[in-house]
């Protein structure tokens, strides 16, 4: 068995409702996406998405066709780990992004050619994980706690803030949606690299008295000298590592260090499920959680389910909003119970049902 065909179809995503997290990721009106298609000779298929609503497919996908197919074609595809390590090799060359989207297809038609969900292949744990809502940022405190009510009450698990990003604004937004949705409630607070030692500390301190379940990324993506200052001084759990590109090569130094209580990835800054896996076993070795950071498309955030679902020491799954910029592309989008819980998928591969009459209908461009 042996790939014979590698195409990346670039389709329109557009009406993208306008969005903002953090400084450079504002989203609006339009972007595409890229549908990689990963062809086997006995006819199979595996598939990914490249691409978000602020990295456009089109901006990468050049460089997957041009440097990562060729070393693709005529290999056997279940020698994953093989073309990972190849593809890492030349990070200078080709995005992680790129990386991932491969990674993410060969997981795929590795299942499909198992006829096992990809959890199963990687070895179930759990068929079911609790959902949390990961806010925007929004124009004002009523804002934060209407929104952290509406999914409480929809049975969500817990609400993470991606707030103002002005230290005092958002202690007020964090005591308004405590206040909100009662002390029991689990909370987390992302924001998304904006603080100074001194501020992350005065941040971490209110947080930490309101019982908050994680501080996320409140320092540079790459301080861990004021991690490891930060992390003596509080004890509500901080958690980092999600930014910086790279392998499991880029984890070790967080642990050594003791700069994190979490380790966290995702399939675009970490090159597929291929490096997370290791990297979560990583953190279990240490006895640390690793929680799934989204990651940008509808398939990518599907891969992630069942990347939970083999997890040990994992706990919540992340849904960024607001869904029209992060979700396209697909017949069926992930669904959250009532009772707060997204379940593993049972189909083959990935199993994702892609709309493929859509994209179709809004293709720019077929690289080959």
């Amino acid at each position: 068995m042996k790939i014979d065909d590698v195409s990346l179809t670039i389709f329109t995503w557009d009406n993208i409702p306008a969005t903002n997290y953090h400084t450079g990721t504002a989203t609006a009106g339009d972007s595409n996406l890229g549908l990689l298609r990963i062809h086997v000779d006995s006819g199979l298929e595996g598939h990914a998405f490249l691409g978000s609503a602020t990295n456009p497919a089109s901006m990468d996908g050049p460089q997957l066709i041009r440097s990562l197919k060729p070393m693709l074609m005529g290999v056997n595809p279940l020698e994953r780990e093989r073309v990972h390590a190849g593809m890492r090799l030349i990070n200078r060359t080709v995005s992680y992004r790129t990386i991932g989207a491969v990674d993410t297809a060969l997981w795929d038609l590795a299942g499909k050619i198992a006829g096992l969900p990809v959890h199963a292949l990687m070895g179930t744990y759990r068929t079911s994980i609790m959902a949390y809502a990961s806010s925007q940022v929004l124009p004002n405190i009523a804002a934060y706690v209407d929104q952290a009510q509406t999914f409480k009450a929809n049975g969500w698990k817990g609400y993470k803030i991606h707030p103002p990003r002005d230290p005092d604004a958002d202690i007020k937004v964090c005591e308004a949606v405590r206040k909100a949705v009662g002390d029991d409630y689990r909370l987390m607070l992302d924001p998304t690299w904006a603080y100074t030692y001194t501020d992350a500390l005065r941040v971490g301190c209110a947080i930490e008295e309101m019982g908050f379940y994680w501080y996320e990324d409140p320092l540079s993506d790459e301080d861990i000298y004021n991690y490891v200052k930060l992390r003596e001084k509080l004890d509500v759990p901080i958690i980092a590592t999600e930014f910086p590109a790279g392998g499991l090569d880029t984890y070790p130094i967080w642990i050594t260090e003791k700069a994190t209580d979490y380790l966290r990835g995702d399939i675009p800054n970490k090159g597929g499920l291929t490096t997370m896996l290791k990297t979560a076993h990583l953190a279990e070795a240490f006895g640390l959680r690793y929680e799934v950071h989204h990651s940008g498309n509808s398939l990518n955030n599907l891969a992630n389910l069942h990347l939970c679902m083999a997890l040990r020491n994992t706990t919540m799954f992340e849904v960024l909003l607001p869904d029209g910029a992060h979700k396209y592309g697909m017949m069926k989008e992930l669904e959250i119970d009532k009772d707060g819980l997204m379940h593993a998928p049972m189909a083959p591969g990935v199993g994702g049902e892609i709309d493929f009459d859509m994209i179709e209908g809004k293709t720019e461009a077929v690289l080959r």
